[in-house]
């Protein structure tokens, strides 16, 4: 059997490396990306490409070596993206526009470089790196739910207009794991007279206990890796926690004011 081969954005740490790791005891050829190779010189995981998910020319560049190297290329992990938090009223617009830029814009540039050949292939298997988050406006994250769940619809109507080609689509939506996502997501500062200074405050410290205190990503991983061998994918999965994969089914059934005011006593707001 060919061996598969596999690119995942942002692999060089985090829940990509962990997808990579697993994928690659696995049988497979791992190819991650990072948006600067000279910080990863001493890199051995697996095949390390630059690629920033901002930068087209870099993004086609990158798909290119592989489809020139391995003649094939058969799963796209999406996992490139970034954290933001703050007040929606007090975010910088500039930092808004990158949020949107790397979470929606960035994955659909990369799937719009790889669809060709897998078309070519007539089969191969893309899965959008979402978020929990994207299912519901979160208080003080509203732009980073807003950027996920915007990726997540996208992947909906993707999945309708590939159908014909053998490739299968999917979004997956991870809770909180233990990764150092908080030490490179933008943080709209706590503004000394800011209305908002003591329960964005003291909803910031929460969020970053929530990932400090996370599970394991190789949760994720094995997720990852059952998803493509899986004939059938459903439209979205998620993994986490049992009370985070919940929120998930209670934004479904409740109604919405019910459902925020599960979320206000969460935070304390």
């Amino acid at each position: 059997m060919e061996q598969k081969v596999v690119l995942i954005t942002g692999g060089s740490s985090g829940i990509g490396k962990s997808i990579g790791l697993y994928l690659k005891s696995r049988g497979f050829k791992v190819y991650g990306t990072t948006r600067n190779l000279a910080k990863h010189e001493d890199f051995e995981v697996f095949d390390l490409l630059q690629l920033n998910v901002g930068d087209n020319e870099s993004i086609v560049s990158a798909v290119n070596q592989i489809i020139a190297t391995e003649g094939r290329l058969d799963v796209l992990v999406n996992n490139a993206g970034v954290g933001i938090t703050g007040p929606i009223e007090e975010t910088p617009p500039e930092e808004v526009h990158k949020a949107f830029d790397t979470n929606v814009y960035g994955p659909l540039r990369v799937v719009q470089a790889v669809l060709p050949q897998m078309r070519k292939q007539n089969g191969g298997v893309v899965i959008n790196i979402t978020s929990i988050a994207g299912y519901m406006g979160l208080p003080y994250r509203g732009i980073y739910s807003a950027t996920k769940g915007a990726l997540s619809i996208l992947t909906e109507a993707l999945r309708m207009e590939t159908k014909d080609f053998g490739i299968k689509i999917t979004t997956l939506a991870p809770g909180d794991f233990a990764t150092n996502i908080a030490a490179g997501r933008y943080h709209s500062p706590v503004l000394e007279n800011s209305p908002y200074k003591e329960p964005y405050g003291n909803t910031l410290r929460m969020m970053n206990e929530d990932v400090s205190n996370g599970d394991d990503p190789i949760a994720v991983a094995k997720q990852v890796f059952e998803m493509i061998e899986s004939s059938n994918p459903k439209v979205h999965y998620n993994v986490g926690s049992a009370l985070q994969k919940f929120s998930v089914v209670l934004k479904r059934i409740l109604p919405d004011k019910v459902y925020e005011k599960l979320l206000l006593n969460h935070y304390k707001l």
